[in-house]
């Protein structure tokens, strides 16, 4: 008998998903077999794909093609309703922002940025930090989180590394034996996993905290904050929606706030700021040797980059222009260029398309110039390529996340014609007619621990429906429960699972579990509190918080 319990517990181990898969659906069956009501089927495809979405059983965007075959044979929504839900302008906005972000990534502006901006903010230990930690979040504010730090991670490792070389610093503690000669303390540590030092933690982790950040910044740089814009739109079609000029004039600076407040604890956690006695501060002390070597490989990394190309500054204008484009056109204090054009509502997808369709019209370099130079060797032999190509946009754009946000946007879109809303809206009654500042708190609480273990997407998907409904039966300002929620989805801080900035930035440097949980932390709690005194003032000032719209209805 023990042996057959280890046998299937063994099973169980190694099989658990497919039996999550297949016996999951059957378990929720009582959810509507009981009742039969369009908002009951809507709700067990919700809490379906909530338990897919947490345990991963399936891949994220594959469960999000679900409604698509469950929407319409449970007679919840049609297929052509559900299939609009897949492009809406939220995801062709989210499409358009990334080739942009791929185009800037393709030419390596965005490195030579951030090796100038370091340059110029300084090469002493905590300098270097600060600059590194400030890059990443403007960076990231504009691209992927995960390229953000992808991108970083590489100029951290190269740096520490020439750094140890010099004999200044360390990047992974040494181990001192008695009696054992270096060489071989070097080759037992090799052996095992190497143990980075305090400093290392705080260049890397520091790096990843500041991507999640940034990403908060700007609507188009974390796919949370889309997921946030097109389900509140879809839910409140009658209303402004999120304009881009908004969004920054409220984020940017709680980003700014939640940023350096963050560099000040993870520099007094590992680095002995305002501990001068410290071990950790003592370590730090490598005088105007170590920052010249710094500053010598950032120079050294810039020269191999050789002049700014063509290509790279076509691809810096074009990205301006984006921006300029997203701020004007509806920017409140003066007419934006889309309402001089037309009276029809114009997005900010329709100016990250035009965008998009110039980087594929605009030559990679200036050679055609010469096609009729009286010097048949410098007359182009062929056409110069565009400044992006279809094929890198193919294999960098990460095309399972379109899926993942049209699912979203369906279960919000089935929520609603179902009467699912009105049914959350009446079992809810009792929660939302507590103070809505603590309505506010125990939400984002719940998103912010949620979000550790799962998909930050996939969090904001099911829980930005609920306090869409929730905010309606409290007669609250629907954003004021739904953006500090969205936001803190992203607070994913605490361990490698939480998102892919810290997966990325904890393998080169070995760091723990545990070590990441502590640091990550007193970080979740920085961007809390900073998120619970800042938007309520601020985004009073933004938005009319105070008042119940008009155009919000059940």
């Amino acid at each position: 008998m023990a042996s057959v319990s280890r046998l299937l517990l063994n099973a169980v181990k190694i099989y658990w998903k497919t039996l999550f898969i297949v016996l999951y659906p059957i378990i929720l069956l009582p959810v509507f077999i009981f009742d039969n009501v369009a908002a009951l089927r809507c709700l067990y495809v919700v809490l379906l794909m909530a338990g897919y979405w947490v345990f991963e059983a399936l891949p994220l965007p594959i469960t999000s093609l679900i409604p698509m075959v469950l929407f319409p044979l449970m007679g919840v929504l049609d297929s052509d309703k559900v299939s609009l839900c897949y492009l809406k302008e939220t995801n062709m906005m989210f499409v358009g922002g990334l080739v942009i972000a791929i185009a800037v990534e393709h030419c390596n502006l965005h490195r030579r940025v951030a090796l100038h901006v370091i340059k110029r903010v300084g090469c002493s230990p905590r300098k270097l930090n600060l600059g590194l930690v400030t890059v990443t979040m403007l960076v990231s504010m504009w691209i992927s989180n995960t390229a953000a730090t992808a991108m970083m991670i590489p100029i951290i490792e190269a740096t520490l590394i020439e750094l140890e070389e010099q004999g200044i610093g360390q990047m992974f503690e040494t181990p001192f034996l008695d009696g054992v000669p270096l060489e071989k303390a070097r080759e037992e540590e090799e052996e095992q996993q190497k143990k980075p030092t305090r400093e290392t933690m705080c260049y890397f982790m520091s790096t990843a905290y500041a991507a999640c950040i940034g990403g908060n910044g700007c609507i188009i740089g974390s796919g949370t904050n889309l997921t946030f814009k097109g389900i509140y739109e879809s839910r409140f079609d009658e209303g402004p929606g999120v304009e881009f000029a908004k969004w920054l004039f409220l984020n940017v600076p709680m980003m700014l706030i939640m940023m350096y407040l963050t560099v000040i604890w993870l520099q007094f956690w590992y680095m002995g700021l305002f501990r001068p006695n410290s071990p950790d501060a003592k370590r730090l002390k490598v005088g105007m040797q170590g920052e010249q070597v710094a500053r010598k490989l950032i120079g050294r990394k810039l020269q191999e980059m050789g002049p700014m190309s063509f290509q790279e500054k076509a691809v810096g204008c074009l990205f301006f222009l984006s921006v300029l484009l997203w701020f004007f056109r509806k920017p409140q204090f003066i007419a934006g260029w889309a309402e001089m054009i037309t009276q029809h509502k114009v997005k900010d997808a329709t100016a990250a398309i035009i965008v998009v369709l110039l980087l594929f019209i605009i030559p990679s370099n200036l050679d055609f110039i010469n096609i009729f130079n009286k010097d048949e060797s410098k007359r182009p032999k062929v056409a110069s390529q565009a400044l992006l190509t279809w094929k890198v946009v193919h294999q960098k754009l990460p095309w399972g996340l379109i899926f993942l946000l049209g699912g979203g946007f369906a279960l919000a879109e089935a929520s609603k014609a179902s009467g699912m809303s009105q049914l959350i809206a009446d079992h809810l009654h009792g929660f939302a007619m507590l103070p809505r500042f603590w309505v506010m708190v125990i939400s984002c609480l719940f998103a912010t621990v949620l979000t550790q273990f799962s998909s930050n997407v996939a969090v904001a998907n099911v829980v930005l429906p609920v306090l869409a409904e929730m905010s309606l039966v409290a007669k609250i300002h629907p954003m004021y429960l739904m953006m500090p929620a969205a936001l803190s989805c992203s607070f994913s801080y605490c361990l490698p699972v939480s998102t892919p900035p810290m997966a990325i930035a904890a393998a080169p440097c070995n760091m723990s579990s545990k070590e990441m949980a502590k640091a990550g932390l007193g970080v979740a709690i920085i961007s809390l509190g900073v998120l619970f005194l800042v938007f309520p003032f601020l985004g009073r000032l933004i938005w009319d918080l105070d008042t119940f719209p008009t155009w919000a209805t059940l």
